[in-house]
């Protein structure tokens, strides 16, 4: 492995398993779970919104299903991801020892792998409600089209915002069996919140992103990307107090909203697109914010109404 690698082949889950294994879970990110929770966290955010508007907490089924769910497919994203980019990624030295990009994994046995990992998700989500159902099946068009999007437009932040933000409606609709304002409320909040972070994100690879031709907000934004992060993560709080509002939540569900505001001033003023580990140690520190505003919901809906 080269030192640009973002391959962690020290991992324990990678020296732990048989190494006809590593491969494949070298490419589904299972050493990088970053991605597993900023996918997953809407969904539980979602989950917990509609319960904690009833007093309740939210179904532990349905907290494990999409925990699964998320595991599987972000598993299956990085795998059609991969393929997509396979040339691109040769290229480029955080990524030219991808299995797909360096020959580990050819691109029959990966569409094999991706087959198994969809037909895996589509058993996760059969136990979901019939409308659930639906509106799941539905996201697999935004997932189809995201690999493609950095080679046309400087936005394929917002089309991943899109992507990874679906259980925001979905875990609404898991629980409820519908969905109405404080989901979407939710999932505009999610869209914006991606943009930042997949912004900083993307700072790491600007330079060979230029040299092969692929664009991002990152190339866009440039010199002015702080400004742009400061405007993505106001709507972000914006949209979450708007829709823990619709949900009809107390102080707490605030509070946490208001610790992630802290997180984010941090991210933005310490950030230095420069440098490429700053970038990547600010984007995995969403996951406080994840857990931030997670912890606030749930802590809404434990306390009796009136405190």
């Amino acid at each position: 492995m080269t030192d640009a690698s973002d391959i962690r082949a020290d991992h324990w889950s990678l020296r732990r398993a048989p190494a006809a294994a590593r491969p494949y879970l070298r490419l589904i990110r299972i050493d990088r779970p970053i991605g597993t929770w900023l996918l997953l966290f809407p969904c539980w955010w979602s989950l917990a919104l509609a319960a904690s508007a009833e007093g309740t907490w939210p179904d532990a089924r349905l907290i494990v299903l999409f925990a699964l769910g998320a595991l599987v497919m972000r598993g299956a994203g990085c795998v059609l991801n991969d393929l997509a980019d396979r040339k691109i990624d040769a290229q480029v030295a955080r990524t030219s020892t991808r299995p797909i990009a360096s020959g580990q994994v050819s691109v029959f046995r990966a569409l094999v792998f991706l087959a198994a990992l969809l037909f895996a998700g589509l058993l996760i989500l059969l136990q979901l409600n019939r409308f659930a159902i639906a509106l799941g099946a539905a996201s697999l068009l935004l997932v189809a089209i995201y690999p493609f999007l950095k080679r046309v437009t400087y936005w394929p932040q917002a089309w991943l915002g899109l992507t990874f933000n679906w259980g925001a409606l979905l875990g609404w609709a898991a629980a409820r069996g519908e969905v109405s304002a404080p989901a979407f409320w939710l999932y505009a909040a999610g869209i914006a919140w991606t943009l930042g972070y997949d912004t900083i994100y993307a700072h790491q690879d600007k330079e060979d992103d230029v040299l092969v031709g692929v664009k991002s907000t990152a190339l866009k934004f440039g010199a002015a990307t702080k400004p742009w992060l400061a405007g993505f993560y106001a709507l972000t709080l914006v949209f979450m107090l708007a829709a823990t509002g619709a949900a009809g939540l107390i102080w707490p569900a605030y509070l946490g909203i208001a610790l992630a505001a802290v997180h984010f001033a941090w991210q933005i003023g310490t950030l230095d697109t420069g440098d490429a580990a700053n970038c990547l140690t600010r984007f995995k520190s969403n996951r406080f914010v994840g857990w931030l505003v997670l912890g606030g919901i749930l802590a809404a809906g434990a306390m009796p109404q009136g405190m």
